[in-house]
Order: structure tokens, then C-alpha cells, then sequence
């Protein structure tokens, strides 16, 4: 349904005002001010700057870092044959970091960040906001207020007008478009599974080379001495029972693996502090040994830097090495991560990381593998083990696996926050939320996802048989996820940025001839392990889309089936039952309108609380809504009716935190509202008024002095926006002064209905959750049976409630179940 439409219909409501929280100790254009230049980029010092730089590091490229450890092998899994195709495979390298990385994402995409947040859900939320193409259509005029909703205007016949409108003109595009922002989420969930897998097994896979013959059924002897070598004898045990005769770097992989998701829970901000120092010793080693591999093996790599050897590679080796950019593309894993976990720093601050640290080291590290697989062919294997010096062995394995930790936590980090954002937008089931910092908003702890993900890690590295299957899916993950991102920016760069369609034409074709033919090449082995990321993706676009698709039609039942203001109204003010002391909180999904589950109540008891109050969560497609903001409430009906409306607004990186008083914030709005309103009324020459926008001096002064002598609440509070109601009688004209008479009545009606509701507090407080049955019609066909009854059925019954997610006391609760049939 239209939103306009439900403005329209709402419309009709007696004595509706929006209110919005706001600071009122400075004056209203500069507090505004203020709040917008808070989620402004800031212009830093330059000192500020090189250490936000530093911190970068640690948490943006440790996954784009560790690439060294295993592209090589990935390419040539058979062995390298010419030489010159070691030149080859490094300039197809060379280029694919200029051209993805560098140019790509760390100068273009990072550029399209919502308000710093990255990620394939934040260019979603960026388009939400610059043309209707969200599924829920639960926005209001009032949401487009906020301090952190930027949007632009554009000509009626310009391009861009003519994008948004088409677009807009069916909803297969719109449901095309979510589909297409599904499947990159669910492909970075698939990266969250492949890069500790690849990442920590690569590492691991030092000790081989270092001990060749060390596996679980060589290295130790079949009459060991339990007595002489004990914690051998442990060490040989556990291996046997988890690797079953594999080897030992397996074995220890997986157990690298337990460790680190086990620690997910304590977070990483006490530890985060290490992350840039190990990451930025790990790029000074791989550039630092490429300078020496270069030097001592042969300088002539360097002529890869001429793309004529992409052409030669790829001629003379036919289908073979059209396969092998499979293995190629790995040096560009880690991108879309580095675009995901933006969130923390300025984009000029990811920007000087990469320029000045990242891609020199990454340019002089794969060199010096190359230069050092000229000399040594057989080594492709283990080329970045086999080519460290042997003084510095041992060191570069510790900060080797130090480093492919820290790139897994990077990647993990940014799964959490991309299902975040999907949770927030109604695409995932609800999930428990933990923050594990009180420092970065950023840092979350899914549980469930944390030991799926686990379980799912430990799977792809102990089944298969070597790194090279791994690769095939990892690179699979990657290239569909940034086809996914190139597809959305080419929108961002139409309605958001307004860019001239020969701009847009030129960053389409440059990304889709790279993306393409990497894309085409990981095709070709899909049957070598490129399989498991379409599994998995699979799997979770299921569950995602099964879900959005509930969740929608949970909403259009909610709307289409609310009760009109006239049967309201024809209730009385005792809404024909008994009101007994207390404040009803209904829990409903609508804005506007009162919820069927209201007139679903009271139909079935005999009773209601004196006061009720509609409550309405919903996310918007922001990064925040500042706290000030967060609340909107108005009056439904008659005064004597008792009846409110409370709309809370989160942005998809807001969390409800277990010290957040829900409850407590949204009285202390109501009461405000209520003396708000009362000093309103004497400005008005209708009790039947309708208001827009109105913030004046006059009706902050005054709310000010009511507010030092209230004691029900010290939350500051302005107008903002305000519904219309039934049609003004007559204009609306504010007198210079209100009469003594007027005010003296407007103070005592307001003291009255505050102590009113005072009393209904104290008498105690039930909160009524509506249980929406969604069943699937006897005429539908069999998919949207299983969909319905048993997929969407079991989610909603192993998810997290609405009242463990706002702290809803279980002596509080009162649940009221109905039955919708879609």
C-alpha cells in the first residue's frame, strides 16, 4: 500500500501532534547545525590523520594482506611449466590491484559510504533514501527530518529522475533489486566461512614446510614410549582422533580455528590495540623479502609491469590459463571486506594506508615470489615459505599467523555487522545482538552466527583434500560479491551523485571486463570447490528472502486490516469495556492507524487499561538516529480517550542494549507531549487545529519554563513535525498573548492528565505483543506451502521475541495470537 495513502486515511484523527525529543539549551537552527556536522566527514590534522591511517591497518586490510599466502599456488596447482608464465600470472596481478583495489574501491566505492558505514546493505539504505524502493513502505514525512537522512533533489527530466521512476513504476524491480543486495550479503557471509579456512591453513602450512615429513601417520613412531615422551603422546592422540590419518597442519588449523571463534564473545577492543602494529610488521616483512628475492633471483620480474604479458599469458596458454585467473583473483580477496569494516575511520585516512603501505608491500611481495619461482619451479606449492631466508623463518611464520587471526577477525567482524544490517531492515531472522564495546558502536557478537559459522569453517577446512578447492570457492565468493557492488554503485552514481552517463559508462565498463572475466574463469570450477560458496549462499538467500517475504506480508495484513478512527470513536471513550488503573503498551508494526491486534483485544476481554499507548519500532534506512530523535508521539482520538501513539526510529547500526530504559524514555516523551500540547492549544482559535513544522522561540521559552518546574521528566523536547487532523475550521493564527484565562485553563488541564497518567503508571504497566500466525491459503501452491508453514514457521520459532529484545518483564507480558492466511 502507498504510504500516502495511510497519511491520508490517518488524516481524519482528532487532536494528533508529532513531537519530537530535542535539546533545547541552545537555539534550534545551531543545535541542528551541530547534529549534521557530527555525521559530516571531519577534516582532521595531518598527525590525527597518519594515526587513524596506522589503525586502519588492523582492521581494514589484514584480509587483503594475507593474499600472498596462497595465490601462487591457487594459479599453478599443477606446477609451473615456463617461466614466462610466472611473468604473466604477476602482471595480471599488477593490474588487477590497480585497477580493483585501488582504483575501484579505495577512490571510488569507498567514496559512497553512508555516513562512513560501507557495505552492500549500506548502498541499499543510501538508495532507500533517494527513491522508493523499499518493500516496507513504514516511512513518514517526519522520518526525512532527521539529522542523519541526507538526500538530494534532482530535474524532473534529468537522467536520474528518469532511473528513480523506473525503478519505482513495478515492484519485480524493487524485489529485483533487494534479490540482488540478498545474494552479496549472503556471499560475504560465505567470505566470513572461506577466509579463516584458507587464511589460518595457509599460515599453518609453514610447519610443513619447515618439517616435511610431519603428518599424523609419519612423524610419530608406532612404539612410542608413553612414559619417556608423554605430551607427544597426547599431542599424537588428539591428532588421531580429529584428522583420522590427514596432516598435522590440518589438525592444527582446525584447532587455531576452535580457539579463535571461542573468543568472539570477549570482543575485540581489548585486544585491537595489537592489530595494526602485527599487520603493518607483517606488510614490512612480505615487502621487505620481496626486495630481497628480487635482488637475489631475478630482477627481470620487474618487466611485468608491461601489460603485453597479460596478452602473451593468456594467448599462449589457451584454456589452461584462462582457468587459472581463478586462482589470480585472489589477490584482490579482501576488498569488499575492506569496504564493509569502513565504519571506524575517515575514507582519506583508508586511502593513505593503501597509497603509501598496502600496495607497495603487496606489488613487492608477489614480485619476489615470482622472482623467486624463475629460479625454483618446483616450489609453487609453498612459494611464500620456501622463498623467506632461513634466519628470519620461524618469526615470519608467528607474525604469519598472527596475521591471517587478524584477517579472519576482520572478516568475521564485518559479517556480524552486514546481518546486523540486514536484521535491522527485516531480510534475516531476529538474532541476539551482543555490543562488546562501549568504545566502538561497531563491535558486535552475533552467538548463533558466531558457532554456525564455526561449525561451517571447520567443515570446508578439514573436507577438503587441498588449499586449491578452498581457493576455487573463496574466489567464487568474492568476484559474485563485487559484481553485486559494481551493479549498486552504478544506481549510487545515477541518483545519488548525479554523475554524467559517460562517467557512469566508463566505471561500468572498466569494473564488468575485469569482473566478468575473473567471473567466467571461477565458472569453470564450480565442480573443484567453487560449489560451496553457491551452497551456502543458497541456503542463506532462503532463509533471508523467506523471511523478508513473512515479514512483508505481516505488514500489508497489518494494514489492511486496521480499525478505522469511526469504530473507535463509536466506542466512547470507555471504548465500551471497563477501564481498569494502568498504562496498555500495544506493540504494533504500523506508524499510522490502529493495529487489528487492538480491536482483536478487547473484542475477547472484557477489560482495558485507562490509558493505552500504541508503540510502533521501526528501523529506518539511516546508520543512526541520534537519541534526541529517536522518539515521535502523538494523541489518537479524544482527550478523554486516553489513547497515544509512540513511534520508536532506530538506524540499522543502532543497538537495544540491556542499560537502555526503553520503557523509561518513551514516559518521559508521552509526559512532555502532554504539557507540549496543553501550552499548544492556547495558541490555536480551533480546538481543531492542524500544525506543520512549527518551531518558533515563543514555544521553546515556554515549553523551558514548564519544563523547570516539571518533575516527571528533565528530557528536553521541540516540535519538529505534526499529522494534520480533521481540516482547520479556520487558519491557524497564534495571538502575540494568550489570555490569563486560556493559560490558566491550558495549565490545569495539563496538570490534571499528567497526574492522570502518573497514577495509571504506578497502577502498573502490561505490555501486549501481537503473535501473527502467517499461513499459507489452501489454494497456494506447494513452494508457498513449504516456504510458509515450515520455513518461515521453524524461524519464527527459533528467533529471538520482540520483548527479550526490549527487556519486556515475563510478569509484564501478555501475548495475543491471530491467524493470517497469505
Amino acid at each position: 500500500m502507498d504510504s500516502g495513502a495511510e497519511i491520508d486515511e490517518e488524516s481524519d484523527n482528532r487532536g494528533s501532534m508529532w513531537v519530537l525529543d530535542q535539546k533545547l539549551d541552545q537555539p534550534m537552527d545551531e543545535e541542528a547545525g551541530r547534529l549534521r556536522n557530527m555525521y559530516r566527514e571531519k577534516k582532521f590534522s595531518a598527525l590525527l590523520l597518519l594515526r587513524l591511517s596506522f589503525q586502519s591497518l588492523g582492521v581494514v586490510y589484514g584480509d587483503l594482506g594475507t593474499s600472498p599466502l596462497y595465490v601462487f599456488y591457487n594459479t599453478f596447482p599443477r606446477g609451473v611449466t615456463d617461466p614466462e608464465d610466472v611473468i604473466g600470472a604477476l602482471s595480471l596481478i599488477i593490474y588487477s590491484l590497480t585497477l580493483i583495489p585501488l582504483l575501484k574501491y579505495v577512490f571510488v566505492v569507498c567514496r559512497a559510504n553512508d555516513n562512513g558505514q560501507g557495505g552492500t546493505f549500506a548502498l541499499y539504505s543510501l538508495l532507500c533514501r533517494h527513491a522508493n524502493i523499499k518493500t516496507i513502505p513504514n516511512q513518514h514525512r517526519t522520518d526525512e527530518e532527521l539529522t542523519t537522512y541526507s538526500r538530494s533533489t534532482f530535474h524532473e527530466q534529468s537522467f536520474a529522475a528518469k532511473t528513480k521512476n523506473w525503478l519505482e513504476r513495478r515492484p519485480s524491480r524493487k524485489n529485483a533489486l533487494l534479490i540482488l543486495v540478498l545474494v552479496g550479503t549472503c556471499m560475504v557471509i560465505g567470505d566470513g566461512i572461506l577466509t579463516p579456512a584458507i587464511s589460518v591453513l595457509s599460515a599453518a602450512g609453514g610447519i610443513k614446510v619447515a618439517h616435511p615429513d610431519v603428518s599424523s601417520s609419519e612423524y610419530f613412531p608406532e612404539n612410542l614410549n608413553f612414559l619417556a615422551d608423554k605430551n607427544l603422546y597426547y599431542f599424537y592422540s588428539i591428532t588421531e582422533f580429529f584428522s583420522s590419518g590427514a596432516e598435522v597442519v590440518v589438525v592444527v588449523a582446525v584447532l587455531v580455528l576452535v580457539c579463535f571463534f571461542s573468543m568472539q564473545h570477549y570482543g575485540t577492543d581489548r585486544v585491537s590495540w595489537l592489530f595494526a602494529p602485527i599487520v603493518l610488521l607483517w606488510f614490512l616483512l612480505i615487502g621487505g623479502i620481496g626486495i630481497y628475492n628480487i635482488w637475489k633471483y631475478d630482477k627481470g620480474v620487474l618487466r611485468a609491469f608491461s601489460p603485453v604479458y597479460i596478452y602473451r599469458y593468456l594467448k599462449r596458454g589457451g584454456k589452461d590459463r584462462f582457468t587459472s585467473l581463478g586462482g589470480l583473483m585472489l589477490c584482490i580477496t579482501g576488498t569488499e571486506a575492506l569496504f564493509a569494516d569502513l565504519g571506524h575511520f575517515p575514507v582519506l585516512a583508508v586511502q593513505i594506508a593503501f597509497t603509501v603501505v598496502v600496495f607497495p608491500s603487496l606489488l613487492l611481495a608477489y614480485s619476489g615470489q615470482a622472482a623467486y619461482l624463475m629460479m625454483n619451479k618446483d616450489h609453487v606449492v609453498d612459494a611464500f615459505y620456501r622463498s623467506i631466508p632461513d634466519s628470519i623463518y620461524w618469526p615470519v611464520f608467528v607474525v604469519a599467523t598472527l596475521a591471517a587471526i587478524v584477517a579472519s577477525q576482520a572478516t568475521i567482524s564485518a559479517t556480524f555487522s552486514i546481518i546486523k544490517q540486514a536484521l535491522a531492515l527485516g531480510c534475516f531472522p531476529r538474532v541476539k545482538v551482543i555490543h562488546t564495546s562501549k568504545n566502538f558502536l561497531g563491535q558486535i557478537y552475533i552467538p548463533d552466527i558466531n558457532w554456525i559459522l564455526m561449525i561451517l569453517c571447520i567443515a570446508v577446512t578439514a573436507g577438503f583434500e587441498n588449499q586449491s578447492q578452498i581457493g576455487n570457492a573463496y574466489g567464487t565468493a568474492v568476484v559474485i560479491v563485487m559484481l553485486a557492488t559494481t551493479a549498486l554503485m552504478v544506481l549510487i552514481m545515477i541518483l545519488v551523485w548525479h554523475c554524467h552517463w559517460l562517467l557512469v559508462l566508463l566505471f561500468t565498463g572498466l569494473s564488468l571486463i575485469v569482473e566478468c572475466t575473473y567471473f567466467s574463469s571461477v565458472l569453470f570450477k564450480v565442480n573443484q570447490g567453487g560449489w560451496v560458496p553457491l551452497v551456502i549462499a543458497a541456503a542463506f538467500l532462503l532463509i533471508m528472502y523467506v523471511w523478508h517475504y513473512g515479514t512483508v506480508k505481516r505488514y500489508e495484513f497489518e494494514v489492511h486490516s486496521r480499525v478505522s478512527m469511526a469504530w473507535i470513536l463509536g466506542l466512547g471513550p470507555s471504548l465500551g469495556l471497563v477501564r481498569v488503573p494502568g498504562i496498555g503498551l500495544v506493540y504494533t508494526e504500523l506508524a499510522r492507524g490502529v493495529p487489528r491486534i487492538f480491536s482483536h483485544f478487547i473484542t475477547n476481554l472484557p477489560a482495558m487499561h485507562s490509558a493505552v499507548v500504541f508503540v510502533c519500532v521501526k528501523y529506518l534506512p539511516v546508520y543512526i538516529v541520534p537519541e534526541e530523535e529517536r522518539f515521535l508521539v502523538k494523541r489518537i482520538g479524544p482527550k478523554n480517550f486516553h489513547m497515544f501513539r509512540c513511534v520508536a526510529r532506530y538506524g540499522y547500526k543502532d543497538l537495544h542494549k540491556k542499560d537502555d530504559d526503553f520503557e523509561k524514555k518513551l514516559f518521559d516523551s508521552l509526559f512532555l507531549f502532554v504539557r507540549l500540547e496543553s501550552m499548544m492549544e492556547g495558541c490555536s482559535d480551533s480546538e481543531e487545529y492542524s500544525i506543520y513544522g512549527m518551531q518558533t522561540e515563543k514555544s521553546r521559552d515556554a515549553l523551558m519554563s514548564k519544563n523547570s518546574k516539571a518533575t516527571t521528566s528533565d528530557v528536553d523536547l521541540t516540535i519538529s513535525s505534526m499529522d494534520s487532523i480533521m481540516p482547520a475550521k479556520s487558519p491557524l493564527s497564534c495571538r502575540n498573548s494568550m489570555t490569563n484565562s486560556s493559560r490558566q485553563a491550558g495549565n490545569q488541564t495539563e496538570t490534571d492528565e499528567l497526574e492522570f497518567l502518573n497514577r495509571c503508571r504506578d497502577a502498573g504497566v502490561v505490555h501486549i505483543l501481537g503473535n501473527t500466525v502467517v499461513r499459507a491459503s489452501r489454494e497456494s501452491r506447494f513452494y508457498k506451502k513449504i516456504a510458509v508453514d515450515y520455513i518461515y514457521a521453524f524461524l519464527r520459532k527459533i528467533c529471538r521475541e520482540n520483548s527479550a529484545i526490549f527487556n519486556v518483564p515475563h510478569e509484564s507480558l501478555l501475548n495475543v495470537g491471530q491467524i493470517f492466511y497469505v
